[in-house]
């Protein structure tokens, strides 16, 4: 059975990055598509540091933190959707410090990743999604996994903000689930 991981980069376990994340797995399970979840959480991580400890080995030399089993969470994966609300137009930037040594370790040391396919999704009040899902499907395109496309961008409007339910935007992640599904039941 092909898995997809559902990354979610907020700090908030069960918040709108969640829901949107949600979203998209139950087109994935109906679809016959396994899903697994990882939490980024929200204790404190360090940045790469380039000391080049990783290169042969696919693995952080620092390891009190997410980042390791990240990398083993993704290598049991076929599939990889990475969630993440919006601020200053960018991704969640304890996100961000964890993947530049997910991937730093993970794809530019034997592309651990390469083939795998992947999707972001960002969750925001206003604006700035179109930023943050580009810097997110960044990792994916340097580390050779093919991007599921998508009608339109694959972002989500909080139902907290004052516009309401974001209809289009759940329609859009719908889409996002089903295209997932189809390309991997195809490989």
């Amino acid at each position: 059975m092909k898995k997809v991981l559902l990354i979610n980069g907020s700090s908030h376990e069960k918040r709108d990055t969640h829901e949107a994340l949600e979203i998209v797995e139950k087109e994935l399970n109906a679809a016959g598509v396994e899903t697994e979840w990882f939490w980024i959480g929200n204790g404190p991580v360090r940045g790469c540091m380039d000391c080049e400890m990783c290169e042969g080995k696919a693995r952080c030399v620092f390891d009190d933190d997410v980042v390791n089993p990240l990398i083993d969470a993704i290598c049991g994966a076929d599939g990889v959707v990475i969630g993440t609300p919006v601020y200053f137009c960018a991704p969640n930037g304890a996100l961000m410090t964890v993947l530049n040594r997910v991937f730093y370790a993970g794809s530019e040391h034997g592309r651990l990743f390469e083939g795998k396919l992947g999707a972001s999704v960002a969750t925001m009040w206003r604006s700035g999604g179109n930023s943050a899902l580009a810097a997110l499907d960044k990792y994916f395109m340097i580390s050779g996994m093919p991007v599921v496309p998508n009608k339109y961008w694959n972002m989500y409007f909080s139902p907290r903000s004052d516009l309401g339910e974001d209809g289009f935007g759940k329609e859009n992640l719908q889409n996002l689930g089903r295209n997932m599904a189809e390309m991997l039941l195809k490989k």
